[in-house]
């Protein structure tokens, strides 16, 4: 994400971190699956022995605790894992919007920062083909390119429309 559950900064590695603080592996356990929680609470046991042996050693166990439990949390969603990112990566306005929401307890916020992407996007790709249309009758080259223009939109939109309209479950989740 762009999801920013493999970052550092993100809800996985969050959670992670306050399950090694505050010595508690149900702080991280709804980021896995049910498969996935034998494995997370190993790697949570083997990282919280490895943390008593000195702060190098605290380190290198909570880094592959957090790559331990991310990896695991993106197999749950048939993603692959590609690493840890770094912290404070750009993931766009909608991200933040929805944690604030969740924070805030209102949607206010997201449903505008959604709105207003989708009217820009409308605004540009109709504005985009109404330009073509008007020399769509200039031969066939130009009656293609109002057509690809036109048949973009109507695509575009469907694939909207799908995504806002689709019935959520646990399989859909990505992070």
């Amino acid at each position: 994400m762009p999801p920013h559950c493999d970052s550092l900064d993100g809800p996985v590695v969050t959670a992670a971190r306050k399950a090694l603080e505050g010595r508690d592996v149900d702080q991280v356990l709804p980021y896995v699956t049910e498969e996935g929680e034998p494995e997370v609470r190993e790697a949570f046991s083997l990282a919280a022995r490895a943390r008593t042996h000195g702060r190098e050693a605290q380190e290198v166990a909570d880094r592959w605790f957090f790559e331990t439990v991310v990896r695991v949390h993106r197999s749950g969603e048939g993603a692959p894992f590609t690493g840890l990112k770094p912290a404070w990566l750009d993931v766009g306005p909608v991200i933040p919007a929805a944690e604030r929401a969740l924070d805030a307890g209102s949607a206010d916020e997201l449903t505008g920062v959604l709105c207003g992407i989708i009217r820009e996007q409308v605004e540009e790709r109709h504005g985009r083909a109404m330009a073509l249309k008007e020399h769509a009758t200039e031969g066939v080259d130009a009656a293609r390119e109002f057509v690809e223009a036109s048949l973009g939109l109507q695509v575009w939109a469907h694939h909207v429309y799908k995504q806002a309209t689709a019935v959520p479950h646990a399989s859909t989740r990505r992070s």
